[in-house]
């Protein structure tokens, strides 16, 4: 699933470990059968490294001040004596004591792989209704190689690696196809260099299980957990690992357990060229606004045509047709950078103004230390949890029959994919996905044009769990709960409140539309920026 990450350099090596924490018995992919050993101590918590916009913005609506600590987990659970890595946690505490109300502890998870869920659990406790997040303690993290965990994996020189413009991701012959290859088989082999020891264990098994560490470092018996994309298969994989620790799961934006992960990228392929359709017949029904077409066959041309035209002179000097690919992919999340995004194309087509698109490459398109960090996470799960085809004739034969569908995304995100062909660590076997009869009701959300997790995978991951009901939100945007829709939110809420589900075929209607832009605005305008909300893989 294509993401945009983070990265910077090698930073810390394993540590002995020298608390207790789960045994894990029987199958590799199976549940856990065993207790701890030992007791898992408990959390030191204490003011966090630095305040961030999230953290400030916490304060201000008037719930506890967030604290932070780390937590030990076996590099190896198959080892849970050996060596150890930290994972970074931070808390938003209950103000109902447990005997007045206190449900539990909600643990959050925005996505990825790679995704860093410190900024979501603030985004959490802030965004929930006072009545139901006093009742929780929000539980963030970053799972192991992101953010202030312990190593951060990273392997290139963000710098270089991402300086502008970057090769155009649609090969026009074999040479430009051997270049992009070649990219990606180095960025691989720095990651096996750099970090052999430890891309063996980057899988989503691994998070699951360290996730029950957390658990039993909380001092909790069953945890609740509200994931987003990615961060669903996270909840899914922990779910059939240890179905009595769960006491509510959400999952928004439901990953397809069947498809792990090739098959889920072709899919996603498919799913971001029917919303990038979406957004160029908006583009035309609002031409008054932008000049760019009537109808969504004329904005189709334009777009394409701009996009041809970037890879010999791109805009500013910046941005080519990668980076192209790379805003307007954001826009495949979320329509609400819909109205920034067609003022910048129109600007630079109709006025040769490239000023707002320079403006939005910035915010939604430049990739950093951060990014890399991300990327090499997600790789490093994408590639490991599952097998991928190794010969690339494979890839080549899928993705020139897919481009001629969908080619909005379908080259982009192979090449994305594509250090998964010459991946240095051995691919694993997925945990089999099912729901048991000891779990409580699951509640899914989704939206039905979703791009990043597409409806008919979110159906089978509700075949999965027999006790799962779903929400459906007749729009398109990635990611639905607690971002505006009241009718997604009133579900969610309930469910936290007191564990009721909705009736089966629940559905909600879509937010409205975004408006055209009051004016198109060469600076940064307000609204959705991926470097300052959560981010949902």
């Amino acid at each position: 699933m294509r993401r945009v990450k983070r990265c910077v350099r090698m930073v810390a090596a394993v540590a002995v470990l020298a608390g207790g924490v789960v045994s894990v018995a029987g199958s590799a992919a199976g549940p856990a059968v065993a207790e701890p050993v030992r007791p898992v101590p408990g959390l030191e918590w204490g003011a966090c490294p630095a305040e961030g916009t999230a953290t400030a913005a916490v304060r201000e609506a008037g719930v506890p001040a967030t604290e932070c600590a780390t937590l030990r987990v076996p590099l190896d659970h198959a080892d849970p004596a050996g060596h150890a890595i930290t994972l970074a946690v931070n808390r938003i505490r209950a103000t109902k004591p447990r005997d007045g109300g206190r449900l539990g502890t909600l643990l959050v998870n925005p996505g990825g792989p790679g995704a860093s869920g410190r900024s979501l659990a603030e985004h959490v406790a802030r965004t929930l209704p006072r009545r139901v997040a006093e009742r929780y303690d929000v539980i963030g993290f970053d799972p192991r190689g992101v953010g202030l965990s312990r190593p951060a994996m990273r392997c290139v020189d963000p710098e270089v690696y991402y300086a502008p413009p970057r090769p155009d991701a649609v090969p026009r012959d074999a040479n430009d196809e051997q270049a992009l290859l070649g990219r990606a088989a180095t960025y691989a082999e720095r990651c096996g260099s750099l970090w052999a020891w430890l891309l063996p264990h980057m899988t989503t098994e691994a998070v699951a299980r360290d996730l029950d560490v957390l658990r039993a470092a909380l001092g909790e018996e069953r945890i609740s957990y509200l994931g987003y994309s990615y961060g669903t298969y996270i909840g899914a994989v922990y779910a059939t690992l240890f179905p009595h620790r769960v006491d509510r799961l959400v999952m928004d934006s439901a990953v397809d357990p069947g498809g792990v992960w090739y098959q889920t990228n072709l899919a996603q392929n498919l799913a971001f060229d029917r919303r990038h359709r979406d957004f160029l017949a908006w583009t035309a029904r609002n031409n008054r606004a932008y000049r760019l077409g009537t109808d969504a066959r004329q904005t189709t041309f334009a777009w394409y045509a701009m996009r041809s035209r970037l890879r010999e002179n791109p805009a500013g000097g910046v941005v080519g047709p990668s980076e192209l690919d790379d805003m307007f992919t954001v826009g495949g999340y979320t329509d609400r950078v819909w109205p920034e995004l067609a003022g910048a194309w129109s600007a630079y087509v109709r006025r040769g103004d490239a000023r707002p698109m320079l403006a939005a490459y910035e915010r939604h398109g430049k990739q950093d230390a951060e990014d890399e960090n991300g990327y090499a996470v997600y790789l490093s799960v994408q590639c490991t949890d599952a097998a991928w085809p190794r010969d690339w004739t494979a890839w080549r034969a899928d993705m020139t029959r897919q481009h001629r569908r969908a080619p909005f995304m379908t080259w982009p995100n192979a090449w994305y994919n594509a250090p998964c062909a010459f991946w240095p660590a051995r691919a694993g076997t997925p945990v089999a996905i099912k729901g048991s009869s000891d779990l409580p009701p699951i509640l899914i959300l989704q939206s039905r044009g979703d791009a990043a997790t597409p409806y008919e995978g979110a159906l089978g991951m509700r075949e999965r769990f027999p006790t799962a009901r779903m929400v459906v939100d007749e729009g398109g945007n990635h990611g639905v709960s607690l971002v505006g829709n009241a009718c997604v939110d009133r579900h969610l809420t309930a469910y936290l409140a007191d564990g009721t589900v909705p009736a089966r075929g629940a559905t909600c209607a879509a937010v409205p539309a975004p408006k055209p832009a009051a004016r198109m605005a060469t600076g940064r305008a307000r609204g959705h920026d991926r470097r300052t909300e959560p981010r949902q893989g």
